[in-house]
């Protein structure tokens, strides 16, 4: 090595190294390259082992900032993971095939799911848990609530942006929409969501939670002709979860307290 590099002072050479790093987008090499390069010293590793472990670092953390971003970006209301469920409060969820969809092959092959139940059951549980595991996967995830999704198209219908916003949810990879069926529809709020159905269809996911059965659906769509078409887009080539009638957080908290009851108890 020649050159005046060679002769830079150890500070000089970590400003160098910061100021690159900075350049280059690169803060896990900023913030370790000292630690790794001292143990690669005591190691007396190469410069290709140095390297590589540099380097993979950077690009473990970049993996974890993308997965993190692509879940803020979905835009769940709460923090919930598969991993925190409790399927023992709620029996009448398979926990096998929420392990296999989990893996989200679902989502790369556009397929919808339908998860309907009572309230209290773990739907919205599940739909936020099966949202962020996509999200990890690197996949675009949105979630929005039936109401919202439907004022936000009816405002957007009313400003010209309509072609624009259907547009935007079309190219999501996964559509989380959740409390459907909770608010009756008129026939303009159900044609925009039919929009959003018809813009996905066979192309990428929709994952729905809701409170009725589909036999109950028209209640919430109010002309009948758009409710059996709406059905038809969510159930083609669908997975469907019924998450039954009792009540999941009743039980889980009353675990938990149970747990917690046993575990404070000590010798008498």
């Amino acid at each position: 090595m020649s050159g005046p590099r060679q002769e830079m002072t150890e500070t000089a050479l970590d400003a160098a190294i910061e100021r690159a790093c900075v350049i280059l987008r690169l803060p896990t090499i900023r913030q370790r390259y000292g630690e790794v390069a001292g143990i690669a010293g005591r190691q007396q590793a190469s410069y290709k082992g140095f390297l590589t472990e540099l380097l993979s670092l950077e690009c473990d953390d970049r993996e974890t900032r993308r997965k993190a971003q692509l879940v803020r970006e979905a835009g769940f209301p709460r923090f919930k993971r598969l991993e925190d469920f409790d399927f023992s409060a709620n029996p009448d969820v398979p926990a096998a095939l929420i392990g296999t969809l989990s893996r989200c092959q679902w989502v790369a092959a556009g397929q919808p799911l339908v998860l309907i139940g009572d309230s209290g059951t773990g739907k919205s549980h599940l739909l936020i848990g099966l949202g962020t595991a996509a999200a990890e996967a690197g996949y675009r995830v949105r979630y929005v609530t039936a109401a919202a999704l439907v004022n936000e198209l009816a405002e957007a219908a009313d400003e010209r942006m309509l072609t624009k916003v259907i547009g935007r949810y079309g190219r999501v990879d996964l559509l989380c929409l959740d409390e459907l069926g909770y608010i009756e529809l008129d026939r303009r709020g159900a044609e925009l969501l039919f929009q959003v159905f018809t813009e996905r269809e066979e192309k990428n996911s929709v994952a729905v939670a809701s409170n009725a059965a589909f036999s109950e659906w028209a209640q919430a769509f109010t002309d009948p002709r758009l409710c059996a078409a709406i059905v038809d887009r969510l159930t083609y080539d669908a997975h469907i979860i019924q998450t039954g009638t009792g009540s999941y957080r009743l039980r889980s908290t009353a675990r938990r307290a149970t747990r917690a009851g046993n575990t404070g108890q000590g010798p008498s």
